[in-house]
C-alpha cells in the first residue's frame, strides 16, 4: 500500500509494505517513461498508474497491455512529435535500450551500445527545448558496470570492471552526464537482476525448477544480485518524489546470493527438493545452438550492495530472497 503525506521527513513503515513517501508542495502528477514496453517499464507503468499518476509511454512499439493509457511512438534516436509529451511533465524515467539477452555478435553489440547512448542524448536535447521541463530525470543503468569480480562486494564507489558490459555501462552513464540539462535533478539506478512474476528470467527459471532442472548453473559460486520488482518500482518512485536523491545508486536487494543459494531457494518455493545441475559447457552449447542467448549472463555475476539507499533510510519491502520468491511464485 502506498500512502502519501505532505511532510518534511521520510517515514518508512518498517517490515510491512506500507510506504510513506516524501511529497513536496509540487506533487508529481505526470511521468513520461521512455522505453516503457519491456518488463520493467510495464511494471512501473502499472505501479504509478495505481498511485493516480498520469503515465505516458514513449517507445518503439505499443505496449502489449497498455496500462498507462497513453502511448507515443519513438524510435529511440530521432526527434519528433513525441517531444511534446516532455513539456510540463513532472518527471522522465528512461529505460530505453536493446535487450542484452542475446548472443553478442558485432552488430548486436553495436546496437546495444547505440540504443542506450543515442536515446539518452536525444532525450537530453528534447528536454532542453521544453518551456517547462521535467524537474527530475531518473535514468536506468546497469550493475554490470562493475564487471564480474568473484569476491569483491560492489557499492556505488567500486571502480568499473573490464569487458563489453562495463564498457557499455560507462558510456551510458557518461552520455547521461553530458545530456542531462543543468538544473534538473538526476538519479542513476544501476539495476541488478529484477525478479517479477510476469516477466524477466524468473518465470523461465521457475519452470525449470518445477521440471526438476533447478540445480546449480555452472560452478554455482557466481553471485546473483537480485531485486523484487515491487522494490524496483518503489525505488524509482522514491527517486521521483524525494528531492534529496541525486547521483548514482545501486538498485539491488541488501543480500546477494550465490547461484547455488538462489537455485536452492527457488526449488524450495517450487517444492522440488532435488534439481539437476547444469554444467558450464552445456550452458554455452545450449546458448549458442538452441536459445540464442549470452551464457555469461548466468555463468558470471557480482555481489552488489545498495549502500546509498540503506544509508538514506530506504527500507526494502522484500529484503529476503526466500520471501521475495514466495511472494512472486506462490
Amino acid at each position: 500500500m502506498f500512502i502519501s503525506v505532505k511532510s518534511g521527513n521520510t517515514i518508512d513503515s518498517g517490515p510491512d509494505l506500507t510506504y510513506f513517501s516524501v511529497m513536496t508542495e509540487h506533487t508529481v502528477r505526470r511521468v513520461v517513461i521512455a522505453g516503457g514496453t519491456g518488463f520493467l517499464g510495464q511494471s512501473l507503468s502499472r505501479h504509478l498508474t495505481h498511485q493516480g499518476v498520469q503515465v505516458t509511454v514513449v517507445s518503439r512499439r505499443q505496449p502489449a497491455n497498455n496500462i498507462a493509457g497513453r502511448w507515443i511512438q519513438w524510435d529511440g534516436r530521432s526527434s519528433g512529435t513525441w517531444e511534446a509529451s516532455l513539456d510540463g511533465a513532472d518527471a522522465v524515467v528512461n529505460l530505453a535500450g536493446r535487450t542484452v539477452d542475446c548472443r553478442k555478435t558485432p552488430d548486436r553489440c553495436d546496437e546495444i551500445l547505440r540504443s542506450r547512448v543515442e536515446s539518452v542524448l536525444t532525450l537530453g536535447e528534447a528536454i532542453r527545448q521544453c518551456d517547462n521541463p521535467p524537474s527530475v530525470w531518473v535514468q536506468g543503468a546497469t550493475a554490470h558496470i562493475y564487471g564480474d569480480p568473484p569476491n569483491r562486494i560492489c557499492d556505488e564507489s567500486t571502480p568499473s570492471g573490464y569487458g563489453l558490459a562495463p564498457y557499455v555501462g560507462r558510456r551510458w552513464e557518461e552520455a547521461f552526464a553530458q545530456a542531462c540539462p543543468p538544473g534538473i535533478r538526476s538519479v542513476v539506478l544501476r539495476t541488478s537482476f529484477v525478479l517479477g512474476a510476469t516477466g524477466g528470467a524468473l518465470p523461465i527459471l521457475a519452470r525449470l525448477a518445477r521440471l526438476g532442472l533447478g540445480g546449480s548453473i555452472g560452478s554455482g559460486r557466481q553471485w546473483i544480485s537480485w531485486l523484487h520488482a515491487h522494490d524496483m518500482n518503489r525505488i524509482i518512485e522514491r527517486a521521483i518524489d524525494e528531492p534529496s536523491m541525486q547521483g548514482v545508486y545501486n538498485a539491488t536487494a541488501p543480500s546477494a546470493a550465490t547461484n547455488q543459494q538462489f537455485m536452492r531457494a527457488l526449488r524450495q518455493v517450487a517444492r522440488r527438493p532435488i534439481g539437476l545441475p547444469t554444467p558450464g559447457w552445456l550452458v554455452r552449447l545450449g546458448a549458442k545452438t538452441l536459445i540464442d542467448t549470452d551464457p555469461e549472463i548466468v555463468l558470471y555475476g557480482r555481489n552488489c550492495v545498495p549502500k546509498r539507499l540503506l544509508d538514506e533510510g530506504y527500507r526494502f519491502a522484500f529484503p529476503s530472497l526466500s520471501k521475495a520468491l514466495a511472494d512472486l511464485l506462490s
